[in-house]
């Protein structure tokens, strides 16, 4: 299982990505993982000795250019072809890594998968989703969080499938319960796009389809996979990160408030392309990488991929 890094994306690069390696190979013990990490080795090789990373556990493939946060993703990855998001897509493609994770900029990587892997026959858009704490000690899956600001309700269905199918083999949620985001429980409620997104998902015997769900259901029980298009999504999602920096801020100590800390989710899966892409928060520190890499590996090992390509071809 090889599974490539961008060393150099992020606003701490490299130094959390290095020790974020130094944390995940410190907590599991698993023979069969090999790291390829990107970016500029004249900054990595004296980190790698520093952190004690052994050796026989990565490659260091050098590149010598950053695409930075405020780049445009396609022209940068056209003009920028030795940036480390740029070479690592190639490596991808290439097939000689198996997963590709990066904090950088997030447009670049969304470019990258999109045009370097293939999209999954059938899917009309790839999605990008969040983690979301419940009450009850469980996890959530929220469903577009910011990449498809405009979507149509066939999209939004197969948001669902692929929700749904993450929730089971990711969270080990036996039948995912999956909700609509509106702003009412009944039917008929919302706007044109709940509205005609609704009847779809009702019909869709691939999902345990509960109906609506609203803004006061996002961290209770009711549903498992809440499904949205980006630009409400994105809201919730920001909404969401602001509890536990408020709660930071108060001194609040509190296990499920600590839970909405971001790092320990590590990134955002792209749901809809044929090979894990997790892309991780701009200020990711070494625990966001650590979890990062779990990610990757319990996509590769559950072929969780391979399952939304499934769901999507029953469609």
């Amino acid at each position: 299982m090889n599974i490539g890094i961008d060393m150099m994306g992020g606003d701490f690069a490299p130094l959390e990505a290095v020790k974020g390696v130094k944390q995940y190979l410190l907590n599991n013990d698993f023979e069969g993982l090999h790291l390829v990490l990107f970016g500029d080795e004249g900054l990595l090789q004296p980190l790698l000795s520093r952190y004690e990373i052994p050796a026989d556990k990565y490659k260091v493939v050098a590149t010598t250019q950053v695409i930075d946060m405020h780049e445009h993703p396609t022209k940068a990855l056209k003009e920028k072809t030795d940036s480390s998001i740029a070479v690592g897509f190639k490596y991808m493609a290439a097939g000689k890594i198996d997963a590709f994770i990066s904090a950088g900029n997030t447009g670049a990587m969304m470019v990258g998968a999109m045009f370097s892997i293939r999209v999954v026959e059938g899917v009309l858009r790839p999605t990008i989703s969040s983690v979301i704490p419940k009450q009850d000690g469980t996890t959530g899956l929220l469903l577009d969080v910011g990449l498809n600001a405009d979507c149509k309700p066939e999209q939004l269905n197969q948001f669902a499938v692929m929700g749904a199918v993450f929730s089971k083999y990711i969270f080990g949620v036996d039948d995912p319960k999956v909700g609509l985001m509106n702003v009412g429980e009944e039917e008929g409620k919302g706007n044109i796009l709940a509205q005609a997104a609704y009847p779809m998902l009702k019909a869709n015997k691939a999902i345990n389809f509960i109906g609506n769900v609203e803004g006061r259901d996002v961290f209770n029980h009711k549903a498992d996979v809440m499904v949205c298009e980006g630009f409400t999504g994105n809201v919730v999602l920001k909404m969401a990160e602001s509890i536990y920096d408020i709660a930071q801020s108060q001194h609040i100590d509190n296990p499920y408030l600590n839970r909405f800390n971001f790092e320990i989710y590590g990134g955002t899966p792209v749901l809809g392309v044929e090979k894990p892409v997790i892309i991780g928060h701009g200020i990711s520190h070494d625990t966001a990488f650590s979890n990062m890499i779990d990610v990757a590996v319990r996509m590769l090992n559950t072929d969780v991929l391979g399952k939304v390509k499934e769901a999507i071809g029953n469609m």
